[in-house]
């Protein structure tokens, strides 16, 4: 009996034994019936049956041998697919995924090769083509699991950060109320200005965190472009961190009128990012400074500053968070906005947004120079 048609005719057989491993997942198991632990589990095995019977030339065998098989299903998700998501949901681990596959793997060629005796030369060609099933079925599982789980954490993110907003909105606008009130004593107003600054900075923090999120989930950071001038929001943010950070000097060239068509707060919050950064990892005693050029199409902005230089290595990845390295890149607390590492990433994805690019350049000899690129219009 070919190893299809034994699959098909035990289907029962196979699906008891994958009960019996899948309860042992736990504990996310402890709570499932066999109709849950099976899942898609015949499912699966009706797509490696056809498969197995299905005719390949060398050809095919040779690109499915090196895990290029042609994708059948269409856009339709696969049942294996399905498998990877609903264990996601129901709190199985990657390993405990993996480790059903294998389960599977073992009990079928254990019960097949008990049924079949000794094995004659098709057997190897069924064997050879049931891994190659199994492990296809096993990478899109996996996929749509990791898929799963990366979207419900960014989600879950998203609402945490939304849900925050107006706590700390109500803190900081009752701090700022209590600054002013007369019966307080100037103590009593310097811890009020302590913690309106630090909700302040909670809710950019929360801010960044949105952004974030929204951008990985595909939506993208919104922006409204309006007629404006750069210039004014260069001083607003110098202004506002020179203001947070005294002890650094940061200098400023904006030349002539700089006009065109941008998203005023989130133009602040990207050099804002940026600025901070530069300050952030300036060598102590140098100063920061900002210049602002275009021409009749673009506009640029330079910041500059001297400090240990970005290492090649780090350079690439520099605006994907998931890539700065923890030791060099630690989340600073202090600021004017205070930091979860994602500030460079928000900034690039605001430039992104307006069509712009950011252009990085670092050495011992010059110093850290971030160059954004800005077109004057959508």
């Amino acid at each position: 009996m070919r190893l299809h048609d034994f699959i098909v005719m035990n289907r029962e057989q196979i699906l008891n034994e994958w009960d019996l491993f899948a309860n042992t997942c736990a504990p996310a198991s402890l709570s499932m019936d066999s109709h849950a632990l099976r899942d898609h589990a015949s499912e699966l095995l009706s797509v490696i049956a056809a498969d197995l019977e299905t005719f390949q030339n060398e050809a095919q065998r040779s690109e499915k041998a090196k895990g290029r098989a042609p994708d059948t299903h269409d856009s339709e998700r696969t049942a294996a697919e399905e498998h990877g998501s609903t264990r996601a949901r129901s709190g199985f681990t990657v390993p405990q995924i993996v480790a059903e596959y294998r389960a599977l793997r073992a009990s079928v060629i254990r019960l097949w090769t008990r049924d079949r005796g000794e094995l004659q030369s098709e057997d190897i060609e069924d064997l050879t083509r049931f891994n190659e099933a199994i492990d296809q079925s096993l990478a899109e599982a996996i996929a749509e699991f990791t898929d799963t789980v990366e979207n419900a954490k960014e989600m879950f993110l998203a609402i945490l950060g939304h849900d925050l907003r107006n706590p700390l909105g109500a803190i900081h606008a009752s701090a700022l109320v209590m600054r002013e009130t007369e019966e307080m004593s100037e103590s009593q107003r310097t811890l009020a200005l302590l913690i309106a600054d630090g909700a302040m900075r909670a809710m950019r923090m929360v801010g960044d965190l949105l952004d974030f999120t929204r951008s990985r989930l595909g939506g993208g950071i919104p922006i409204t472009r309006s007629q404006m001038d750069l210039r004014q929001v260069v001083h607003e943010v110098v202004v506002e961190i020179s203001a947070a950070r005294s002890e650094r000097k940061v200098e400023v060239v904006v030349g002539e009128e700089q006009m065109g068509e941008w998203d005023a707060a989130r133009i602040n919050q990207a050099l804002t990012n940026l600025v901070c950064n530069a300050v952030e990892h300036g060598a102590p005693g140098t100063s920061v400074s900002v210049e602002l050029s275009g021409n009749q199409s673009d506009i640029a902005i330079r910041i500059h500053n001297r400090g240990t230089a970005i290492s090649t290595d780090r350079l690439d990845g520099l605006f994907n968070p998931m890539k700065l390295s923890a030791a060099s890149h630690r989340p600073s607390s202090h600021g004017p906005t205070g930091s979860l590492g994602l500030g460079l990433y928000i900034a690039e994805r605001i430039v992104h947004a307006h069509g712009g690019r950011i252009e990085v350049a670092s050495s011992e000899e010059l110093g850290t120079t971030f160059m954004v690129h800005l077109p004057r219009s959508g």
